[in-house]
Order: structure tokens, then C-alpha cells, then sequence
């Protein structure tokens, strides 16, 4: 059972954007919690896990390829980068056409990790994803996009 309602804070309503915003961090916080009991019962992180699928999809993608599909920038990957490397998971290999770019894919060691797992946050995700319909997912998309651009071009103060 979820330990999460939605708008409620110790009983109280939050009222609109704090009751969203409340939500957000619910879910923030559950990624963060699955991926570190992911991390100790199949030995890695949600992130780590999403780059080896983002990889196997796309064999040959570069770093800064990898770092736009996740909206991240490419020095936020390196680490990743390079404990998957160091685990044998990932390869990094030499552009052919551009020594100075380098191309990604699984090792075969990697692969294993490629597949559908109970446990995982996309597990999770694939499971709320199939009691959704298909317009509650466009909507879905479509807010939290709005909410990353707004978030993205919102000056610092």
C-alpha cells in the first residue's frame, strides 16, 4: 500500500502548486529509494541501469548523445561512465570516423543487464504506465515536460 497521499501533509492540504509540488517529491524520493535497494539487490543504481538500457537500444551511441537522451549534462555522465567501464559492463571505444569521439555498447556482461527485472524502477514505472490509458500518459508527459522547460528557463535568483 502507498504510503503517499496526494496533497496531504500531517492531514493538512497544501492548497494547488505545494500540493503538486508535494507529489513530485514523493515520487522524487521513491526513485531515490528504489534505486538504492536496486542497487543492492541487482548491484546498480536506477541510473547506471538506465544507461546500460539507453545503450543496448542504441549501440554505438557517443557520451554526449547519452548525456541529451537524459537531459543531462555530459560531466554528470562521466562517473557513470566510468564505474559501468570499470565493472566491464560498458565498452567505450574509439570513434572510427573521429579519434577524439568515443562510441558506447555493452559487453556481453552488460547485455545480461538489458532485460526487463522485477524490482527495478522501470519495473515499477511499466507497471503504473499499463493501468494508465494511453491519454493519462500524453497528459502526463506533456505537464511534466512543461513543468522541466519552465524549471530549465526560470532565470536563478
Amino acid at each position: 500500500m502507498p504510503r503517499h497521499t496526494p496533497g496531504v501533509a500531517d492531514g493538512k492540504n497544501l492548497g494547488g502548486t505545494l500540493d503538486f509540488m508535494q507529489t513530485i517529491w514523493a515520487l522524487f524520493h521513491a526513485l531515490q529509494t528504489r534505486s538504492a535497494a536496486m542497487e543492492r539487490s541487482i548491484g546498480l543504481t536506477g541510473p547506471q541501469r538506465l544507461v546500460l538500457r539507453i545503450v543496448g537500444r542504441y549501440p554505438g551511441i557517443s557520451p554526449r548523445e547519452l548525456a541529451d537522451t537524459l537531459h543531462i549534462h555530459a560531466s554528470t555522465l562521466t562517473g557513470v561512465i566510468a564505474r559501468l567501464v570499470e565493472r566491464k559492463l560498458l565498452a567505450r571505444l574509439v570513434d572510427p570516423n573521429d579519434k577524439r569521439r568515443a562510441k558506447l555498447k555493452l559487453t556481453e556482461r552488460g547485455r545480461a543487464f538489458d532485460v526487463q527485472k522485477a524490482g527495478t524502477v522501470e519495473s515499477a514505472i511499466d507497471t503504473a504506465l499499463g493501468r494508465a490509458s494511453p491519454a493519462q500518459i500524453r497528459a502526463a508527459r506533456t505537464l511534466l515536460n512543461q513543468i522541466t522547460s519552465q524549471l530549465e528557463s526560470a532565470p536563478e535568483s
